[in-house]
């Protein structure tokens, strides 16, 4: 008896083993999806996933959220799912990025402390990848109402404020503001290794626990699927019902491209050696390349230099601090002025955004007609009101 129990006890202790040893490697391991028929099939390159798409397919289909034109295979993909929007640090510690490359649309904005924040789109942009995105931080308030122009799903580190925090202001509560809003709450708290984790040795260099957090694409959307949300919601209703697609254009041809070279700025004074933006245009490509603090912008991933078909820049009133923690608030609901920059030409215009969950539109401020975007990677940059912008 005794030996038939050591050895069921053997058997017990080998399977945890197993089970165990196999969790450890998945964590350090991206699972690919199932490839149905017709499916694109993947292939590893690095720490990322890729799943081939075959070159000779035309790409015919515009993606909803900035015109880009894929393939049909990768429609048939991101037509399940509904946009991800995740915050991306830019503290000068945390660089470079992950992920950024990838997405569709870019907002940045000061978090606090003239430090700015990304919130990333994506959606077309990673259908045929999974995505490693970091260094994932904390909600802001007014991020929100971009939010909710894809009600998309919302992956952040905490926030400021829930609502019975008195040391918050009323106003600045992102964390209570997503539940009231009913925003689909991706928030890393209540999401567990492999979708996120924390990566000390993701740069060459040491640093604070803040700028760790790691969330992968694909993971994040299987999780989401498991509460309800895909391309609809629990009640059938889908993402894109109230969206409202911005206009695109094909690229101007080149003699048609203007003599807007470079474009500078900084959110706050004082902060550009860190924190000033510079645009070079690249007039053969029809592209902007982004400089961050001096140095050229690069995706840690791929070691690429972050570009940009549009730079469309949203002034809007700051207020604050307005609490203890710092915080502050922006007023990108409403109208005010605003600058596009595309095909090397600078448009004077006017954004309009109704309602919290209303699209930001762009419009020619000599002619009050809707800006048609160039189609690929479009960058919102949110600055204080009277920020000088220099092109």
């Amino acid at each position: 008896m005794n030996k038939q129990k050591l050895i069921v006890t053997s058997i017990i202790g080998l399977a945890l083993y197993l089970i165990s040893t196999g969790l450890s490697f998945a964590g350090f391991s991206y699972f690919g999806r199932s490839a149905g028929a017709g499916a694109p099939a993947a292939q590893k390159n690095g720490s990322q996933e890729h799943f081939a798409i075959d070159p000779s397919i035309p790409r015919t289909e515009p993606c909803p959220i900035n015109g880009k034109l894929y393939t049909k295979q990768e429609k048939d993909i991101w037509s399940t799912r509904r946009p991800l929007a995740v915050m991306i640090e830019n503290h000068e510690e945390s660089r470079p990025q992950s992920g950024l490359l990838s997405a569709d649309v870019i907002y940045e904005a000061v978090a606090e402390g003239g430090i700015t924040r990304f919130m990333g789109i994506f959606y077309c942009g990673v259908a045929a990848e999974s995505i490693n995105l970091a260094p994932v931080r904390s909600a802001r308030e007014y991020y929100l109402a971009w939010v909710m122009e894809y009600d998309a799903l919302y992956n952040h580190v905490g926030g400021a404020g829930l609502c019975n925090d008195p040391t918050v202001d009323d106003r600045a509560k992102a964390l209570c503001h997503i539940q009231q809003y009913k925003i689909k709450d991706m928030d890393q708290f209540g999401i567990s290794f492999p979708t996120c984790y924390r990566n000390y040795d993701r740069l060459d260099h040491p640093v604070a626990t803040e700028h760790t957090m790691v969330c992968v694409t694909d993971k994040l959307i299987a999780l989401a699927k498991t509460r309800g949300w895909t391309n609809v919601d629990a009640a059938g209703v889908s993402w894109d019902k109230a969206f409202q697609s911005w206009k695109f254009k094909d690229d101007a041809k080149e003699n048609d491209r203007g003599p807007a070279t470079s474009i500078s700025f900084t959110a706050w004074k004082g902060y550009e050696s860190a924190y000033g933006v510079r645009w070079e245009y690249d007039k053969l490509a029809n592209i902007y390349k982004r400089f961050n603090g001096g140095a050229a912008h690069t995706d840690l991933e791929t070691k690429a230099q972050l570009s940009a078909k549009v730079v469309a820049v949203l002034f809007a009133k700051e207020t604050g601090p307005v609490d203890e923690h710092m915080h502050l608030l922006y007023a990108n609901t409403g109208s005010g002025e605003g600058l596009v920059f595309q095909d090397g030409k600078a448009t004077k215009a006017v954004w309009k955004k109704e309602t919290k969950s209303a699209r930001t539109k762009f419009f020619d401020a000599a002619t009050n007609k809707e800006i048609e975007f160039t189609r690929g990677q479009i960058w919102i940059e949110m600055l204080p009101t009277g920020t000088t912008v220099t092109y």
